[in-house]
This record gives structure tokens, C-alpha cells and sequence, in this order.
């Protein structure tokens, strides 16, 4: 078992920065690969950045990448997911996810844990 908890959203304008936090609780957190997904107002959920289990290998959605480092901190159950250029249709919530390790990391159905979400507001 997974427990996971996010934090660090907020009210930001166009241009800014925000880092949201992840932390984790189980035994087995270092045994999972991790993503964040994002749900806009009346959209589905989409796959926004993953890190493998040992942080060696990172995907990024194409609508975030070169904007968003996602990053994890075994040694203290973290998982961080560090948001530049913040533009309005970032607006979401956003969600920390752990899984096993494997292939198919943009699908959230691979993912067994979840948080409650942290809402990131980006005004224009």
C-alpha cells in the first residue's frame, strides 16, 4: 500500500512558477514508478510528466515539456514536480500517482495509487 498526499498548488499568474510536492507513505514507495496527471475544468484526465522508479528515466507530456521537471527523493518518499512558464490552460488539479514499474506510463489506468489532488489556478 501507497498513500499519497500533494501540496504546493495555488493562484499564479502567466509566466510564473509553482512546485508542487508529493509525499508518500509505504513501504513499497521505492518500488513504484510515479507520475503526475492533471484534470482541467471539465476535461478528462491527461498524463502531464513520469520518473522511474530510480529516477533514471523521465517522460513529459508533449503540452509540458520543456516547462516541467518532475523529480523524486526516495531517500524521504518525495516525488516534486517543479512548473515554469505556467500559462492559463495549465489550470488544473493535479495528481500524484504510483504504480509498478513497466511500460504504458502516460495511462493512468497502470497506476493503482493516487492522491486527492492539489489545484493549480494560473490566471492570464
Amino acid at each position: 500500500q501507497v498513500q499519497l498526499v500533494e501540496s504546493g498548488g495555488g493562484l499564479v499568474q502567466a509566466g510564473g512558477s509553482l512546485r508542487l510536492s508529493c509525499a508518500a507513505s509505504g513501504r513499497t514507495f521505492r518500488l513504484n514508478a510515479l507520475a503526475w496527471f492533471r484534470q482541467g475544468p471539465g476535461e478528462e484526465r491527461e498524463f502531464a510528466a513520469y520518473i522511474s522508479v530510480f529516477g533514471s528515466s523521465t517522460k513529459y507530456a508533449d503540452s509540458v515539456k520543456g516547462r516541467f521537471t518532475i523529480s523524486r527523493d526516495n531517500a524521504k518518499n518525495m516525488v516534486y514536480l517543479q512548473m515554469s512558464s505556467l500559462k492559463p490552460e495549465d489550470t488544473a488539479i493535479y495528481y500524484c500517482a504510483a504504480g509498478s514499474p513497466g511500460t504504458s506510463w502516460s495511462n493512468p489506468d497502470r497506476y493503482a495509487y493516487w492522491g486527492q489532488g492539489t489545484q493549480v489556478t494560473v490566471s492570464s
